[in-house]
């Protein structure tokens, strides 16, 4: 996939951006090298290749990152918060009524 200046200035005009022709002709070059890179990416067999939790544990198996027990670690401090709310009803702030 290749862009060309036409789709930059397409793109620049939604994001509505003012861009001159050395930076939109900037933007394509940078945008096509992604894309190629992408491409070469995806070239690549990884049939068989088991996904890694950390990439460092490519070369170091000690450096692997162990995952935390998940668990709730802070208190319950909702009643606290709430506290200084004008209105609260079964835990839930209330509000007043904006849209008629």
């Amino acid at each position: 996939m290749s862009l060309t200046l036409s789709d930059i200035a397409r793109l620049s005009k939604l994001a509505q951006l003012d861009l001159s022709e050395q930076q939109s002709s900037d933007a394509l070059a940078k945008l096509n090298d992604i894309f190629a890179l992408v491409e070469q990416m995806k070239a690549v067999d990884t049939t068989g290749i088991e996904p890694l939790a950390h990439p460092v544990a490519v070369w170091r198996d000690d450096l692997a990152m162990p995952l935390r027990d998940d668990r709730a670690t802070e208190p319950n401090r909702r009643d606290d918060y709430q506290q200084p709310a004008p209105a609260v009803q079964d835990g839930l702030y209330l509000v007043p009524k904006v849209i008629e």
